[in-house]
């Protein structure tokens, strides 16, 4: 019998990903009492991940250097905002579900706050939320794992994911990334040299 070796650039079937979440969600909805709750589980599961990405996904590229789909470095040592949240909304997104999202957008009312933007985010194209639970956005999973990259790299935010639907994209989900005060002083600081 020959070992089967799978290519670094194997990707993972949709409907692996949809049973695998959909899993989730319906062990998670068992175990708890209100969607602030619910979105609370997610939102920790998916900081786990991320905290494991954040270490993985230079490693891979680093194990593998002639991949093909090598993705940029993360920026190394960044202390500037822009560029972390650039590798977010690009190679992590990429890395994770085949695509950057959608956007990447400053808030024009608070400057402590960005949004990414997907128009049709794949972990949820299955996964039906019940009637009573219509304000839930089972995207609190990518808000964990997004939280998780940017504590890592140093950039402490708050992380939450909203639906937003609009009638070209029902589907659109916005994560909030609301940056703690010293990130913007930081940033700030670097601004002003």
């Amino acid at each position: 019998m020959l070992p089967v070796t799978k290519s670094r650039g194997a990707e993972i079937s949709l409907g692996a990903w949809a049973f695998l979440f959909g899993e989730i969600v319906r062990y998670t909805q068992q175990r708890v009492s209100g969607i602030s709750e619910f979105e609370n589980r997610l939102s920790i599961l998916g900081y786990r991940v991320g905290a494991r990405l954040v270490e993985l996904v230079p490693l891979r590229d680093y194990l593998y250097p002639l991949s093909s789909i090598r993705s940029p470095p993360p920026p190394a040592r960044t202390l500037r905002l822009l560029p972390i949240l650039t590798y977010i909304h690009s190679t992590l997104y990429r890395y994770l579900f085949g695509k950057p999202a959608d956007s990447l957008e400053r808030s024009t009312d608070k400057d402590d706050e960005y949004m990414i933007g997907d128009d049709d985010m794949v972990i949820t194209r299955a996964v039906q939320v019940p009637k009573d639970m219509s304000d839930l956005s089972c995207g609190a999973l990518v808000a964990g794992i997004v939280e998780a990259v940017l504590d890592g790299a140093g950039f402490p935010a708050r992380v939450t994911a909203h639906s937003v639907p609009t009638p070209q994209h029902p589907r659109r989900t916005v994560i909030l990334i609301k940056l703690e005060p010293d990130v913007l002083a930081r940033e700030a600081a670097l601004g002003s040299k």
